[in-house]
C-alpha cells in the first residue's frame, strides 16, 4: 500500500525534536524509560565534522519516522563510528539505513588498512541482530552504564588522601588544557580511545555545554597533577561522570575512589538524585570493581559491533 512506502532522506537541524522523540521511544523499549535529551541530539546534528547531507538519514514508513542513522569519523584513520536507531519490526528500514551507513563509511575510510565501521547497541536492542551478523558485523566489546542513587545526608565531601589538592577548571584556560592532557594520558590504553588535540576534543565532548566548574584536577606533593575528573550536569535523567582518570604510576592509592566520592557529594549538594557513568567491562585498571565497591550498579549494557569495510579474501 502507498501508505506503507519506505522513504529515506538526510536529517536537518530542524528534525532534532522528532529524532529525540524517536530515540526516547527506543529508550523506553530498551531500558524502560526515556533518557535522550534534545540538547544531545542537537549537538550531534551540529557537530562541525558532520555533513548532514551525506552523513545522516531518516527513515519514514507510512509518513512516520521509524529510524535514524548518523556516521562520523573523528576516531583515527580508517575508523568510522555510527549511530543506528530503529523501531522494532522495521527490518526494511533498518536494512536501508545500514546500507547507507556502510556505503558512506567506505567512502570516508577510503583505502585505509583495517578500515571499519563501529556502532554501539543495547545488549537487547530494538534492531534485529541477525541483520548485523548476516552482513559480517561482530560484537567486539561490552560496556556497562552504571548508576547510583545520591543521598545529600550521607554523600558528604570525603576526606582527601594525604596532601591531595583538588581544583576545578572554571577560571583558567590552562587548567582546561591540562584536564584534556590528563584525559589523553590516562585513557591512552583504553579500548576505543582516539587521541585528539584540544580543540578536536572539545568538539568531541561538546565543550560548548560543558560546565568547567564540574571538571576537577587532583594534585599530590612532589607528583604534580595526577588525576582528572570530567563530569557534566546537562542530562535530564542523571548527572554524568564522563572521565575518571588517574596516572598509571599513582593508581592504587585511593585517588580514584576519592574522586568518585567527591562527585557523589558535589552532585548530591546540587540536588541530583542519580549519577551515572560508562565503563568497559574488560577495563584492565580495575575500574568496574572500584565503581561496584562504591555502590554503583548496572543500569544497562551496550555492545560495540564492528564491521570490516574492506573484507580480506
Amino acid at each position: 500500500m502507498a501508505t506503507d512506502t519506505l522513504t529515506v532522506r538526510p536529517a536537518g537541524p530542524g528534525d532534532a525534536p522528532d529524532i529525540c522523540a524517536l530515540l526516547n521511544a527506543v529508550d523506553v523499549l530498551e531500558i524502560g524509560r526515556p533518557e535522550t535529551d534534545l540538547g544531545a541530539v542537537e549537538a550531534d546534528l551540529n557537530h562541525p565534522d558532520v555533513d548532514l547531507a551525506a552523513d545522516s538519514w531518516l527513515a519514514f514508513q507510512g509518513g512516520a519516522l521509524v529510524g535514524y542513522a548518523l556516521v562520523w569519523a573523528d576516531s583515527g584513520p580508517g575508523l568510522v563510528d555510527g549511530d543506528h536507531y530503529v523501531l522494532p519490526g522495521r527490518n526494511p528500514a533498518a536494512l536501508r539505513l545500514l546500507e547507507r551507513m556502510e556505503a558512506r563509511a567506505r567512502a570516508m575510510a577510503g583505502a585505509a588498512p583495517a578500515a571499519r565501521l563501529r556502532i554501539q547497541l543495547h545488549t537487547r536492542p530494538t534492531l534485529d541482530l541477525s541483520l548485523l551478523t548476516g552482513r559480517g558485523y561482530r560484537s567486539v566489546r561490552r560496556h556497562q552504564v552504571m548508576t547510583r542513587t545520591l543521598h545529600p545526608a550521607s554523600d558528604l565531601p570525603p576526606e582527601p588522601p594525604a596532601g591531595l589538592v583538588l581544583r576545578d577548571c572554571a577560571a583558567d584556560e590552562a587548567d582546561r588544557r591540562r584536564a584534556h592532557a590528563l584525559v589523553e594520558e590516562t585513557f591512552s590504553a583504553h579500548f576505543g580511545h582516539a587521541g585528539r588535540g584540544y580543540e578536536a576534543w572539545l568538539d568531541h565532548v561538546d565543550g560548548r555545554r560543558l560546565d568547567w566548574s564540574l571538571v576537577w584536577i587532583a594534585s599530590l606533593p612532589g607528583q604534580g597533577d595526577v588525576a582528572v575528573l570530567v563530569s557534566r550536569d546537562d542530562r535530564t535523567s542523571m548527572a554524568w561522570l564522563s572521565h575518571i582518570g588517574v596516572r598509571e604510576d599513582l593508581r592504587g592509592r585511593g585517588v580514584g575512589g576519592f574522586l568518585l566520592r567527591h562527585a557523589f557529594a558535589a552532585y548530591a549538594a546540587r540536588g541530583r538524585t542519580t549519577v551515572g557513568l560508562g565503563v568497559d567491562t574488560l577495563n584492565a585498571t580495575g575500574a568496574l570493581a572500584l565503581y561496584e565497591a562504591h555502590g554503583m550498579a548496572l543500569h544497562y549494557a551496550v555492545d560495540t559491533w564492528d564491521l570490516p569495510l574492506h573484507p580480506q579474501g
